[in-house]
């Protein structure tokens, strides 16, 4: 066996560094690595209940909204979501909060023999996602949750994640993306999304192309499972833009939800919330409690996703990085913030077209900023700046660095303009890392978890009796 690297996993630096040793490995798509990883580790998956979310876009925002719910119901959560913007931790959260620097560290401690062992012992390595998953179930199985919330990496019936016997699985939408991958087609694509139905399973589904239909219908009928559709089982009753947000009702599956204020910019932030309440409803198996639903819609952010980080001028940093996203971004752009003109700072990776890409933006965009994250795969900022001036009819310049880019931006803007940057998460959070963080709401909804670390933290700090 391996000389035992884990036994140096005294901090966060070698904590990262494990895993980031399992970088190279790359995309491998299939179940017999991390299958028998998680047996080497005796199935932490399998002690919890579980929600699984699929889709194009919107995954981590429907995750982070169900654990929001949930958890206002009295439910201890844990979430895995991928990819991270500015710190692996970002991934993992227990009663809707981000795991602890001292936690994380710990708990890759803790599975580090259970990989290196089982690499050994299989004579192949595992990759970074499958670790970073397995990291995730061994975490709630330790925090005993009462149910994981957990993000498909990629497509779904070879994702790593599809090991979960799933309570309620998820699909927040389908389109066309990771082609290399998934396939060009949205009847191809759909059949890879609803492979995470298990046998007498419930499926949840957001809006869903007519295309995507026929896939979705064969797997339901095969697995006898339970299918609830947006337009048809819950839908959203009313939407309108307000400052900061959405005032909006659902109509769920067992009730309506009105008065709802979304502190989140996006009319399609909303939909995902329709298929959160959607999906709570399901695994709960009755109708929500509604002060307790106001209290997690009032909670819920989105780092990254339509997130405004800073203003005068105002900037927009959004993870669009497909047509879908970015038809979605020029909407927001649309309507709620009509007035303004944008610079758009624009770093795009993978095999993208950036015309079709950017698009959507014609006519909303007055210079865009091209340049690329610290990212392997990043297209080159050049090709970037003439894809993009092409496509939008204005004046692109390359520039290197996101920061860079920015800054130029934001001058570029002056106070009364604003600046968009989009194109990739990881330029999403490089950007996002020059500002300053807003304080977390999402505690709020984990009322009676707070209480309890609160009052625990108040044991440790009382003075031992003197008689």
């Amino acid at each position: 066996m391996a000389e035992d690297p884990f036994t140096e996993i005294r901090d966060r630096d070698a904590a990262v560094a494990f895993l980031d040793q399992r970088i190279g490995h790359g995309i491998q798509p299939g179940l017999e690595r991390i299958t028998g990883l998680l047996s080497f580790m005796g199935d932490p998956q399998a002690t919890y209940p579980s929600i699984h979310v699929a889709g194009t876009n919107g995954k981590t925002t429907t995750v982070r909204m169900i654990q929001q719910i949930l958890g206002a119901h009295g439910l201890s959560t844990g979430g895995f979501t991928s990819p991270h913007l500015e710190r692996i931790e970002e991934r993992f959260s227990i009663h809707g909060q981000q795991v602890a620097e001292e936690d994380f560290t710990r708990a890759v401690r803790d599975i580090a023999w259970f990989v290196v062992g089982y690499e050994d012992s299989a004579g192949s390595p595992v990759t970074y996602f499958e670790v970073t998953a397995a990291l995730a179930f061994s975490m709630f199985a330790d925090a005993a949750v009462d149910v994981g919330v957990v993000e498909v990496g990629l497509g779904g019936r070879l994702d790593a994640t599809n090991v979960l016997e799933a309570d309620v699985s998820v699909i927040t939408g389908i389109d066309v993306d990771h082609v290399e991958h998934l396939g060009p087609t949205l009847a191809g694509i759909a059949a890879e999304k609803v492979a995470i139905l298990k046998p007498e399973g419930t499926l949840v589904t957001g809006t869903i192309p007519d295309e995507s239909l026929g896939a979705i219908e064969v797997r339901v009928a095969d697995t006898g499972s339970t299918w609830v559709r947006a337009g048809h089982d819950f839908s959203v009753a009313d939407a309108v833009v307000g400052v900061g947000g959405w005032q909006c009702a659902v109509d769920g599956v067992y009730d309506t939800y009105d008065g709802l204020f979304l502190p989140m910019h996006g009319g399609h932030q909303v939909d995902h919330l329709a298929t959160s309440i959607a999906s709570s409803e399901m695994f709960i198996g009755h109708e929500l409690d509604r002060a307790s639903l106001e209290i997690a819609v009032a909670s819920m952010t989105s780092p990254g996703r339509l997130e405004v980080v800073a203003r005068r001028p105002i900037v927009l940093v959004d993870g669009a990085h497909n047509r879908q996203g970015f038809e979605g971004l020029a909407r927001t752009l649309d309507e709620e913030f009509p007035a303004l003109e944008w610079q758009l700072v624009l770093g795009v990776r993978g095999e993208r077209s950036v015309g079709d890409l950017v698009e959507p933006l014609a006519g909303a965009v007055a210079a865009v900023f091209a340049t690329a994250a610290n990212d392997p795969l990043s297209i080159d900022r050049t090709a970037v700046a003439v894809a993009a001036s092409t496509a939008l009819g204005v004046d692109a310049v390359p520039v290197e660095g996101v920061g860079a880019a920015v800054d130029l931006a934001r001058t570029a803007a002056g106070v009364d303009g604003g600046v968009i940057v989009a194109g990739s998460l990881y330029v999403a959070g490089e950007a996002r890392s020059r500002f300053p963080r807003p304080k977390d709401r999402t505690a709020r909804a984990h009322l009676r978890f707070e209480a309890e670390r609160d009052f625990e933290d108040d044991e440790e700090e009382e003075e031992p009796s003197l008689g």
